[in-house]
């Protein structure tokens, strides 16, 4: 791992819709914290024309539409950090006044890739010959990194011609989230959960990333990428990895990555049969008529915009362990929750006062809300002569209630931070991004073979029936 703090940090996409919403905000929240160092310099660069003022007007109106209200005080301070320079990605010249404007990268440079992936081969190539990708440069890159396990390598290749893999930090902002690196807290800093986390405890696993909007300013992309492609190949995968990894020797970015990119490798081959697609169709979200997908498109397409899987990982400790994963966009709700499904009591000494009991379940939500709640059994208060009652109660830990102080950040204030400080442990590595495509790639070619195509439901439901028959043929039910 490069061992330099940057003093630069160079924004590739800079007036685009994820530096609007996301990047300038949590690089504004850092700032006003102290922590980005007094001296950083952050260098704008796009297509768009315009000079170092009118971008500090552009970041000053993006701050002020996406930043809270209580985090804007460091708002005049953070805008003289930045400065640009316009860029067309082809056009070599351009990078050699890109160059200047940077000034010499030796001090540390930090370089945020956001830019379409045909773009990739051009911009790397301009940085290399530009002196932009020296020893003491880190680059982040940005989803998405091709379209399949072919198309990544060419992506990487032409990454690896300028930067060995120690400076490359490929990016998925759902590992930035504070409950997902609680998920890592909570496995590996109790030793309460540790022996139960097997397949002789543990019925199985949900994972669910459900959204209520349609495209938005995406068709082009998602029409050409699916569900599948979308999250089920970066985000959900990861977090599957998470759950399912074993203890690392330390908490770093060699040891953490080498165990997820284990439990990628251990993933069954899935079969058509376990997986189910969907696209959805007009319905009302809130209230709210909403349009079908092929609508919103202005064409028809075969793309799928919900997915459901049953996975297996053929390891000791989860064998024979079923991973649900479902996603989809046109949900009755935005959530995202991971659903660990322990196995009931092998003997319960209450059935003869009538009681039931009810499996443990611990559930981990990432958004809207962040929290954890494990449910437990508990005997319900009170007398009764004619049984013993049990009731399953929640043991909750909700991030603002648990920890007064610390407001709820975006992801990317972490990744930022990282990147500029030089810590890949929150960042994917290459072999874990081709384990993942790999397995992708032969869920596409199963549906292509078998031409299956997507089943219809409804804006505001929870996607086809088949995936509600998908988890019920083995007795679950999924969590909502």
């Amino acid at each position: 791992m490069t061992q330099f703090t940057s003093d630069r940090l160079l924004l590739f996409g800079a007036t685009g819709d994820l530096s609007r919403r996301m990047l300038l905000p949590s690089l504004c929240a850092l700032d006003a914290e102290g922590l980005l160092g007094t001296n950083i310099e952050i260098i704008g660069t796009a297509r768009s024309e315009m000079d170092d003022l009118g971008f500090r007007n552009f970041a000053r109106e993006a701050l002020e539409q996406f930043l809270p209200a209580n985090r804007r005080g460091g708002i005049a301070q953070f805008l003289n950090r930045l400065s640009y320079q316009a860029l067309d990605a082809n056009d070599i010249e351009g990078f050699h006044a890109l160059a200047k404007k940077v000034g010499t990268p030796e001090t540390g440079l930090s370089i945020f890739l956001s830019t379409a992936p045909s773009l990739f081969e051009a911009t790397i190539h301009g940085l290399e010959k530009s002196g932009l990708a020296g020893p003491n440069v880190r680059i982040g890159l940005e989803k998405p990194l091709g379209i399949d396990l072919a198309s990544s390598k060419v992506i990487n290749d032409a990454v690896h011609h300028a930067f060995p893999e120690d400076r490359i930090y490929r990016i998925d902002h759902y590992l930035g989230k504070e409950t997902v690196q609680n998920l890592l807290a909570l496995r590996f800093a109790n030793l309460m959960f540790e022996p139960l986390w097997n397949a002789a405890h543990i019925d199985h696993v949900q994972i669910t990333v459900s959204e209520t909007v349609g495209l938005e300013s995406r068709v082009g992309y998602y029409d050409d990428s699916g569900a599948l492609r979308d999250m089920v190949q970066n985000h959900m995968l990861q977090l599957l990895a998470l759950v399912a990894m074993e203890p690392p020797v330390s908490y770093d970015a060699t040891n953490v990555r080498d165990e997820k990119v284990k439990v990628l490798r251990s993933l069954r081959k899935v079969n058509v049969e376990d997986t189910v697609t969907g696209q959805y169709r007009a319905g009302a979200i809130g209230g709210q008529a909403v349009p079908g997908y092929d609508d919103e498109l202005g064409k028809d397409s075969d793309t799928e915009t919900f997915v459901a899987i049953k996975a297996h990982i053929d390891n000791w400790r989860w064998q024979g362990v079923p991973f649900y994963l479902r996603t989809g966009k046109r949900m009755p709700k935005r959530t995202t929750e991971i659903v660990v499904q322990f196995r009931d009591v092998p003997h319960s000494i209450f059935t003869g006062r009538g009681a039931k009991t009810v499996p443990n379940r611990l559930v981990i939500g990432l958004q809207p809300e962040e929290n954890i709640t494990l449910s437990l059994m508990a005997k319900v208060p009170g007398l009764d002569r004619n049984g013993y009652g049990l009731r399953s109660v929640p043991l909750a830990i909700t991030t603002p209630d648990a920890f007064a102080g610390p407001q709820r950040r975006i992801a990317y204030e972490r990744l930022l931070l990282d990147l500029i400080e030089g810590d890949q442990t929150l960042f994917v590595r290459r072999d874990e991004v081709e384990a993942q495509w790999d397995w992708i790639d032969a869920i596409r070619t199963g549906w292509e073979e078998q031409q299956q195509t997507p089943k219809t439901y409804t804006s505001g439901s929870w996607g086809p029936s088949a995936a509600i028959a998908l988890a019920e043929r083995n007795g679950v039910t999924w969590h909502e």
